[in-house]
C-alpha cells in the first residue's frame, strides 16, 4: 500500500509528538516546558483563533500566542496604571532584553541588532542609509517585491547610485538553484556595491538559496578592496521563523524581518540583523535613544562620535508600543520551546502537502517549487478562468483566509504554519475542487 504525503504528515506528526512528549498529548491549558514542548494541538490551542475558519495566513499577520498576548497585557496594565515610572523603571532592561533574544535567536552579538517596527521599516533604514558613491550599483531582481525596490531608488536618488534589476527565473516552480546562482553571478559588476535580494518571494514562494549566494560572493569579494565588496542584503521575513538557520550560516551583510509573522510575535515590531562589515557601510538616519554615547554627546554639546556604528545606534527612537517591543522576548522563547527544528520540519511537510493536494485538482496551476530547498510556506497557485480576487472570494466565503500577491502578476497565496493541520489542507482541497 502507497500512502499519499499527507498520510505520512500525519503519521510523522503524531511521532514527533510522541517524541517530544513522552507519549502524552498535553492539553492547550498545560505548560509542557522543554525545547521540545508541546503537541501541535497544543501549540494551536495558544492561538484565540476562530476555530470554525482555516487561517492559513500568517505570511500576512499573526495572532499573538498566549505568552506574548500574556506579556503584552501585563506591560500594558502596568503602563495604564503608571506610565511613566513603569516606562523609567524599565525601558532599558526590557528593551535589552528584547535585542538579546534576537541575537541569541539568530546568533549574533546584541550589538548588531536593530528593533524596528516591520520588514518594511528594516529594509528601508538599511538601504537608504547605505554610504554609497555616484556610479556604484545597486544589484536587485524583478522578483522583488515593492519595498525593496523604492528603498533602493530613495537610495539611488540620494547618492547617484544607479539600481539594476535582473530575472531570476523564467517559471518560479521550473527554477533551479544553478540558474538562480549563475545568473546571479552573471550580473555582478566590478561598480555592483549591493546585492539585494528576497529570501522567500511573497509572489510565489519561492525560495532563494542565500547561503550559496553568499557563499559564491565571498569568492567576488576576495578579488576586490574591501570598500568595494558587494555587500549582501537580505529581506528574509518569510524564512525567519520558519528556516531552522541563523544570521552567521547565512552569511550576509543585512538580514531584515518583522517579527509578526511567521515568528508570531508581537505585532509592529522587527528586526534588522547588521554584519560587523556592514555596520561601516551604513548611517543611521532617524535619532536613536537606545545610543547613549550620541545622546550624551548631545547633551554635552560634543562632537557626535564617530565610526563603531552599532544596532543600538540603528534602532529608530522615539515613543513606541512599549508594551509589545517588551513581549519580543516570549515570542522567541516559545520558538525555542517548541523547537526550531521542529516548527521548520512542520511548516514544510504541511506546505509540501498542500501542493500536492492542489497538484491534483484540474485546473489549478501551482507556482511554488514542490522542492523544499526552494521553498518555505507560501504556497501560490492560480486556478484556470478566475481572477486571484475571485478565487479569494470565494474561499473567504467559506471561511478559508487565502490572500493575493500584491504583485503586477497577481496569485493566489495560501501560507499554512504551525497553526494548522492535516484536516485544514482537506478542507482547502474540497473548497478548490468546488471552485475549480
Amino acid at each position: 500500500m502507497t500512502l499519499s504525503r499527507r498520510a505520512i504528515l500525519k503519521v510523522s506528526g503524531a511521532a514527533a509528538v510522541a517524541a517530544a512528549t513522552g507519549g502524552r498529548t498535553p492539553s492547550a491549558a498545560q505548560d509542557t516546558g522543554g525545547a521540545q514542548g508541546g503537541s501541535w494541538e497544543w501549540v494551536r490551542g495558544l492561538f484565540e483563533l476562530s476555530p470554525d475558519t482555516v487561517h492559513m495566513s500568517a505570511m500576512l499577520l499573526s495572532s499573538h500566542p498566549r505568552p506574548v498576548r500574556e506579556a503584552i497585557e501585563e506591560h500594558r496594565r502596568e503602563l495604564d496604571v503608571d506610565p511613566v515610572r513603569y516606562l523609567e523603571r524599565n525601558n532599558t532592561a526590557l528593551t535589552d532584553a528584547a535585542r538579546k533574544a534576537a541575537g541569541d535567536y539568530l546568533a549574533i552579538h546584541p550589538s548588531h541588532v536593530a528593533l524596528t517596527d516591520s520588514t518594511t521599516m528594516g529594509v528601508g533604514l538599511i538601504y537608504t542609509g547605505m554610504k554609497l558613491k555616484p556610479g556604484q550599483e545597486l544589484l536587485t531582481t524583478q522578483n522583488d517585491y515593492y519595498v525593496t525596490h523604492e528603498s533602493l531608488r530613495l537610495a539611488a536618488e540620494r547618492t547617484g547610485a544607479r539600481v539594476r534589476s535582473i530575472t531570476l527565473f523564467n517559471r518560479a516552480d521550473e527554477a533551479s538553484e544553478d540558474q538562480i546562482i549563475s545568473r546571479i553571478l552573471d550580473a555582478v559588476r566590478p561598480n555592483t556595491r549591493l546585492l539585494a535580494l528576497t529570501w522567500v518571494h511573497s509572489s510565489t514562494g519561492l525560495k532563494i538559496p542565500v547561503s550559496t549566494v553568499a557563499a559564491a560572493l565571498r569568492e567576488v569579494n576576495a578579488a576586490r578592496d574591501e570598500e568595494d565588496h558587494v555587500l549582501l542584503g537580505v529581506d528574509a521575513v518569510h524564512g525567519f521563523g520558519i528556516e531552522d538557520t541563523n544570521f552567521l550560516q547565512i552569511g550576509c551583510d543585512f538580514y531584515m524581518a518583522g517579527c509578526h509573522k511567521w515568528l508570531f510575535g508581537p505585532r509592529g515590531t522587527g528586526i534588522a540583523a547588521i554584519s560587523k562589515r556592514g555596520l561601516s557601510a551604513v548611517r543611521p538616519s532617524v535619532p536613536s535613544f537606545t545610543d547613549d554615547a550620541v545622546f550624551s554627546a548631545w547633551l554635552q554639546n560634543m562632537e557626535r562620535p564617530a565610526g563603531d556604528n552599532n544596532g543600538m545606534r540603528m534602532t529608530p527612537g522615539g515613543f513606541k508600543p512599549f508594551e509589545h517591543r517588551w513581549a519580543l522576548a516570549e515570542a522567541f522563547a516559545l520558538h525555542e520551546q517548541i523547537g526550531r527544528g521542529r516548527i521548520a520540519e512542520r511548516t514544510h511537510d504541511l506546505a509540501g502537502a498542500l501542493k500536492e493536494a492542489l497538484g491534483e485538482l484540474p485546473g489549478v496551476m501551482v507556482h511554488t517549487p514542490r522542492d523544499s530547498r526552494l521553498s518555505a510556506g507560501i504556497v501560490s497557485f492560480d486556478v484556470d478562468g478566475m481572477s486571484p480576487q475571485a478565487v479569494v472570494s470565494r474561499l473567504r466565503a467559506q471561511d478559508i483566509i487565502a490572500s493575493v500577491s500584491p504583485y503586477a502578476t497577481p496569485h493566489v497565496r495560501l501560507t499554512p504554519s504551525i497553526r494548522n493541520n492535516e484536516e485544514d489542507i482537506d478542507r482547502v482541497a474540497v473548497a478548490l475542487r468546488g471552485i475549480a
